[in-house]
C-alpha cells in the first residue's frame, strides 16, 4: 500500500512534487544510507537498515518522487481501505505497506522514516530529509505516517530523543502533541549534547485524534491536496 501525496515545492512557484510513501524495502537501502549519512554524519555506528528490516519491532517508510502519470493510475488501480487488522506483525505491516518493489520510474527516495514498537510503545527512531528536499513539507508527510502507523498497529503512546539545539524539529514534534518529559544528559555521542526525551498522551484518545484531524486538514490546505491523498491505499502483494 502507499500514501499518495502532491506537495507543492515554495521555491519553485507553480511546479510541483509528486511523491508517494511506501515501506522500506532492500533495494531502497544504498539511498537511505546517503540521506542517513547526510542527515546524521557523526553517527557511529551507522544503522545497518538490512538488519532493520528483518527487526519485528522495526517499521520503516520513504518517500519517493513519482511522476504524476504513475501516481494517477496507483489511485486508479488502489482503492482506499479504511479496515486494518489488529495484530502488531510483519505480515500485517507488509499487507497493510506491500513490499513490492516499485516501478523503475520512482528512482530518488527523498527522505525515510522509522519507528520501533515496544508493546504499547511507538518509538521514532529517525526522520530524516535530504536537504535539497526540506522546507517542502516532507518532514511532517512523514510524521503524519509514522503517527498514521502506530495507531494501526495499537501503540498507546509514542516517544522519541531530539537534541536540545534542534529547535525546528522540537517545534514540529510540539505541534504534534508531542512534549518534554525528561532529558539524556549527554545523549549524543559526538559532542556530548543533550538529547530531550518527548512524549504524546494516547494516541488513540479522542482529543489527541482530534488534534491530528485538524492538523492533517491544514496539512492538505497547504499543500495544495485531497484529504483522501492522506489515507493508506491497500495495493495487492506478490502472489496474492
Amino acid at each position: 500500500m502507499l500514501i499518495e501525496r502532491q506537495l507543492k515545492n515554495p521555491a519553485d512557484g507553480d511546479k510541483s512534487l509528486p511523491c508517494a510513501i511506501y515501506a522500506m524495502c532492500e533495494e531502497d537501502i544504498a539511498q537511505v544510507d546517503e540521506i542517513d549519512r547526510e542527515a546524521f554524519p557523526t553517527q557511529w555506528p551507522p544503522p545497518n537498515y538490512k538488519y532493520e528490516l528483518q527487526n519485528q519491532f522495526a517499521h520503516y517508510v520513504v518517500v519517493r518522487e513519482e511522476n504524476s502519470a504513475s501516481r494517477e493510475s496507483n489511485a486508479e488501480n488502489h482503492p482506499e481501505q479504511s479496515s486494518a487488522p489488529a495484530a502488531i506483525s510483519k505480515r500485517w505491516f507488509s499487507r497493510l505497506f506491500g513490499n513490492k518493489k516499485p516501478p523503475p520510474d520512482r528512482k530518488l527516495i527523498t527522505g525515510f522514516a522509522g519507528i520501533w514498537i515496544l508493546v504499547d510503545e511507538a518509538h521514532i527512531t529517525n526522520i530524516a530529509v535530504r536537504k535539497r528536499y526540506q522546507r517542502r513539507g516532507i518532514g511532517e508527510l512523514l510524521l503524519i505516517s509514522l503517527i498514521d502507523i502506530a495507531a494501526k498497529l495499537k501503540a498507546d503512546i509514542m516517544t522519541l530523543e531530539v537534541r536540545a539545539s534542534n529547535s525546528t524539529a522540537q517545534n514540529l514534534y510540539q505541534k504534534y502533541n508531542f512534549k518534554q518529559v525528561g532529558v539524556r544528559r549527554a545523549y549524543y555521542t559526538d559532542n556530548r549534547e543533550d538529547g530531550i526525551l518527548m512524549s504524546t498522551e494516547s494516541i488513540s484518545s479522542p482529543s489527541f485524534q482530534e488534534h491530528l484531524r485538524q492538523l492533517k486538514q491544514a496539512y492538505c490546505t497547504r499543500w495544495k491536496i485531497k484529504s483522501s491523498h492522506l489515507n493508506i491505499n491497500r495495493r495487492a502483494l506478490p502472489g496474492r
